[in-house]
């Protein structure tokens, strides 16, 4: 794909024309939205590989987007805040966003996040077509087609994140072994695991409410207490 087209949704209009001019000189398409019923609009009118998104707007906000947003489309989501407390970082990446950034953000790191998340999204061929011939991890109930990128639970497909998926992938591929929190994070993230115990811990809990008849009793993602997490290994 040569261009990539980002939705940054935003009631700063500063805010949006400064990200947009930034996205725009590393070679992204931008799309402009001011508020969340215009970015669901946008969204729905045009192909759009990643959305940055402010928490605080009017009408509609960046979280009840988001969970519209999450409804029908898995596209990597990088909310935007002022607010900075952990609280609300786990509540946004418990609604599905993929990664979190705080205001006054730098502009380095954010852009380095955004091509994290894309590159993410698209090698694990969220968008490709389907391959020939099947690449298939089998754990009990569980089955990952690594061509397809779908996992099924007991013959009913399951809705993964590219983050999500990336998480799966991981465990089913090691199965009975326990990865610690910061493993996790510096695999599926790629970046230097510091102070994650609460991100990783979201993303593990949005997946066995996916995967798991009763999440809070779990036969597949099980917690190793102070150690990790790890899928068990059944036959």
């Amino acid at each position: 794909m040569d261009s990539y087209n980002i939705l940054v949704v935003d009631d700063d209009r500063e805010i949006v024309r400064s990200l947009s001019r930034l996205l725009e000189l590393e070679g992204y398409r931008v799309y402009k939205a001011y508020q969340g019923m215009e970015a669901l609009d946008v969204l729905s009118q045009y192909p759009i590989h990643l959305i940055i998104l402010d928490v605080m707007m009017p009408q509609l906000n960046g979280l009840s987007a988001l969970m519209k947003i999450r409804e029908k489309n898995n596209i990597p989501i990088i909310m935007l805040s002022a607010k900075t407390e952990e609280s609300d970082k786990v509540l946004g990446l418990s609604m599905g966003a993929d990664d979190y950034v705080t205001k006054p953000y730098n502009t380095a790191e954010l852009m380095a996040r955004v091509k994290s998340q894309l590159r993410r999204y698209f090698s694990l061929g969220a968008v490709a077509d389907q391959e020939n011939g099947e690449d298939l991890l089998k754990n009990g109930g569980l089955v990952l087609n690594r061509n397809t990128k779908q996992l099924t639970v007991d013959s009913e497909p399951v809705r993964l994140t590219a983050t999500e998926y990336k998480i799966v992938e991981l465990l089913m591929s090691h199965p009975g072994y326990v990865f610690s929190a910061e493993e996790i994070y510096s695999r599926i993230w790629q970046e230097e695991a510091y102070g994650v115990e609460n991100t990783v811990m979201v993303h593990i809990r949005r997946i066995r409410e996916k995967i798991e008849i009763t999440p809070k009793n779990p036969k597949y993602l099980k917690v190793v207490w102070g150690i990790g997490y790890k899928i068990e290994k059944y036959d």
